[in-house]
């Protein structure tokens, strides 16, 4: 070795060696009390930082292999000296990470996916926001499979934050590479992990991830579950476009165009460390990111209820919406790879727990007991459940639309139904042409079949005929109203099966009218109130037979009333409809009889017994009809003749 030479990598090893081994050693210059003094300390100039990196590159330029042993202790001994500055700088100098910004901004990027009436119960899935360039083509994400990124890109969803200032980012850039350069690669992808993993763990659980177990989450139901889910899709679309999305910046930035190991050694072993940049990457983030979607997962193995429908399609939304990033951030590594894969293959569950939950919904319906009648031939609480639960999944049309793939198969269904011999046959469900309807829209129309095969057997339950009928009245009106009250729905279900539903409660409402009150006309018909004479020819008005039909009349409009001011309508305006069109039939024939037949009731003795009512008694009194409480005619009588 030249003289030059040789006094230049001794004057290396001096500098190396005078710092020593730990980020404790003293400060040259300083005395042996000056404890903590930092190469790259994040304050003054570099110069004393960059004489080391250039010791250190000179040691390994200028070492002869006669003294490679003694070169490498040296380098050994630069090497532990960088681990401890790389470590320090990654602690130290890292900026405060403001989680409540972050889940600010998770919800300015959205775009609904599609017809949510209620966006706190069904939170707006996640969007990309408009980029021409981007290449992604329909946002599945699946395009995106295979590629490696040589250089980074952000996408416009994608708002990365600053993790560190620059000079630290120029300092752990400058530390990363003399150690890769050395061939400590691998150490420095550990130190870089110790260090980013517990900062991405915190970051998370600052934004709401917990750490849950399977079973943790499978037994989540109701409140408890749509908090949880909420604050899920919350925290991932924040964690998604930001905190992965910056720690990967971070990491492309610090470890740019570095092999991460001795090139040699790779080619030598099948076993050897990733060369390339995405390892620290990826053993920062991979166990808060496979935890973060592990709760989707658990989700999708769970118990399938029907209250867990939304929030499973909210997370399949978030899922799908957030897939592109999820692969622009993670599949273009080969070490963080299984990170994207899990999170798109989540979906499939999710997509099949959603197809169970809806038939399972289908035969709950069908089977759900007939106990006891609701009181008054009410609206029944399945109806209502059944119908805004429905008009909850037209709603979620868009997706919907997407995941139910195949129309219901009645086959099941009417079986399990003949099963119980009290139910009604089941109806032949003559649905529209496959080729014209969505599978979707077959699904709703069958489980309002099997509500109205249901509520037939319910029906079943009142003794009473005119009960009966207003009771399927009552119900079916309800589902047309819920129809007619969403367009979602009403497009789904389609005009013709509305007629269809329609008619069904207006044939119901004529048949309650013609049993209820039937009895109560045939009191105010002629047939009956003649005398005959000799040879059977009529000589008059029976008095005695006319006094029976008065009484009969009173006593029946008298039953009517304290049975029918028990029962139920809740809808005010068919409540009313009803009592006009029971009024245009009763009050015009007592009107009639009265005028035809009073006469003869006056003319004798105590005619208040027998005309107990005048026709405006009768109006006011109908008044109490489908109130759902019992009251008295003669508590609303005006007069008595």
């Amino acid at each position: 070795m030249e003289a030059s030479a040789a006094a230049e990598l001794e004057a290396a090893e001096r500098v190396v060696m005078r710092w020593g081994s730990t980020a404790s050693a003293a400060s040259p210059g300083r005395g042996a009390g000056y404890e903590q003094a930092m190469l790259f300390g994040g304050a003054g100039d570099r110069v004393e930082a960059e004489r080391f990196l250039q010791a250190v590159d000179d040691i390994r330029r200028l070492a002869p292999p006669s003294a490679a042993g003694y070169a490498c202790a040296s380098v050994q001994v630069a090497m532990a000296r960088l681990e401890g500055e790389l470590r320090h700088v990654l602690a130290a100098r890292a900026l405060d990470l403001e989680i409540e910004a972050l889940a600010g901004l998770s919800s300015l990027s959205l775009s609904g996916s599609g017809g949510r009436r209620n966006s706190d119960a069904t939170p707006a899935a996640a969007g990309v926001e408009e980029d021409d360039d981007d290449g992604r083509g329909g946002g599945s994400g699946s395009s995106s499979v295979g590629r490696r990124h040589r250089t980074y890109r952000s996408l416009l969803s994608i708002r990365e934050v600053d993790l560190y200032p620059a000079d630290a980012i120029s300092d752990l850039h400058a530390i990363v590479s003399c150690m890769s350069e050395a061939g400590y690669g691998r150490e420095c992808v550990q130190v870089y992990a110790s260090v980013r993993k517990p900062a991405v763990d915190s970051a998370l659980r600052r934004l709401g991830v917990e750490t849950l177990s399977i079973g943790d989450v499978q037994q989540l139901e109701g409140d408890a579950l749509e908090a949880k889910v909420r604050r899920w899709i919350r925290a991932a679309r924040a964690a998604v476009p930001r905190v992965f999305a910056s720690e990967r910046r971070l990491c492309f930035n610090i470890f740019r165009d570095l092999p991460l190991c001795d090139s040699a050694a790779a080619a030598a072993t099948a076993t050897a460390a990733v060369a390339t940049h995405d390892a620290p990457f990826a053993e920062a983030v991979k166990g808060a990111a496979l935890q973060l979607f592990g709760f989707a997962e658990a989700i999708s193995i769970g118990r399938r209820s029907p209250e867990k429908l939304f929030k499973i399609i909210d997370l399949h939304d978030a899922l799908s919406d957030m897939l592109p990033d999820i692969s622009d951030i993670f599949a273009a590594s080969k070490a963080a790879e299984s990170i994207y894969v899990q999170a798109a293959e989540i979906r499939s569950p999710l997509a099949d727990a959603v197809r169970g939950i809806l038939s399972e919904f289908e035969n709950a319906v069908l089977r759900d007991p007939s106990k006891t009648p609701v009181p008054g031939g009410t609206i029944h609480p399945l109806t209502r459940y059944v119908m805004n639960y429905s008009s909850l999944i037209s709603d979620y049309k868009t997706t919907l639309s997407e995941l139910i793939i195949s129309r219901p198969s009645s086959a099941t269904s009417r079986i399990a139904a003949e099963g119980s011999e009290a139910a009604p046959a089941f109806p032949d469900l003559d649905l529209p042409d496959p080729d014209s309807q969505l599978p979707l829209a077959a699904h709703l129309v069958w489980i309002i079949a099997v509500l109205e095969h249901n509520l037939e057997s319910k029906a079943l339950l009142y003794k009473d005929a005119a009960l009966y009928h207003l009771f399927i009245m009552n119900n079916v009106h309800y589902i047309v109203h819920k129809v007619k009250d969403s367009a979602e729905l009403r497009g789904l279900i389609g005009d013709e099966y509305l007629k269809r539903l329609t008619g069904k409660f207006r044939l119901a409402a004529t048949s309650y009218q013609r049993i209820a009150w039937l009895k109560i006309l045939n009191c105010l018909r002629d047939e009956g109130l003649h005398a005959t004479g000799g040879l059977g020819v009529s000589s008059g008005i029976s008095k005695s037979a006319l006094r029976e039909r008065f009484k009969a009349f009173n006593s029946a409009f008298e039953v009517a009333h304290k049975i029918e001011s028990a029962w139920y309508v809740p809808d005010t305006q068919l409540r009313e409809e009803l009592r006009i069109s029971i009024s245009e039939k009763l009050l015009p024939a007592y009107r009639s009889f009265l005028g035809r037949f009073r006469h003869h009731i006056e003319n004798g003795r105590h005619p208040e017994m027998y005309i107990k009512y005048s026709v405006e008694d009768l109006e006011i009194a109908m008044a109490d009809f489908f109130e759902g409480a019992p009251s008295s005619p003669h508590n609303r009588r005006r007069s008595h003749g």
